[in-house]
């Protein structure tokens, strides 16, 4: 391998994308969206950027661990779910009810913290209110 780097090999890539927040995240953070640039080209790159600025939001979406990450629900599920099911490894997953999107989907049904971002695509961290009864 050379000795000398080419101006691209030297320079970090740097994403601008739009974040949508809605619900908690919205009044957390004050607005529905702004514009976001970061160092990085990946889903976690950008929650890691994000995070450093608005670390509580961090706390507000991210499960540590995978009793954070699901509820109990009132039903028994199936022994054999229909469809294809993907959940993000302990510790890169949301809370209870709070998601992060990438275009419109969830990023467990890309790959997960791990998907590419580029120029113009669009977070959302979403996070609803919800009342009963």
């Amino acid at each position: 391998m050379s000795a000398s780097r080419t101006h691209s090999e030297t320079t970090a890539t740097k994403t601008t994308v739009t974040v949508r927040a809605t619900g908690h995240v919205l009044t957390a953070l004050g607005t529905s969206g702004i514009e976001f640039t970061f160092e990085g080209d990946t889903l976690r790159e950008f929650l890691e950027a994000f995070f450093a600025d608005h670390p509580e939001l961090e706390e507000m979406l991210i499960a540590e661990t995978e009793a954070e990450a699901t509820t109990r629900g009132w039903a028994k599920a199936p022994d054999d779910l229909p469809g294809t099911w993907r959940k993000n490894p302990e510790g890169e997953q949301t809370r209870t009810y709070a998601r992060v999107l990438v275009n419109g989907r969830f990023n467990e049904n890309r790959d997960g913290f791990d998907t590419k971002l580029e120029d113009g695509d669009r977070v959302s961290l979403v996070y609803p209110f919800i009342f009963c009864c």
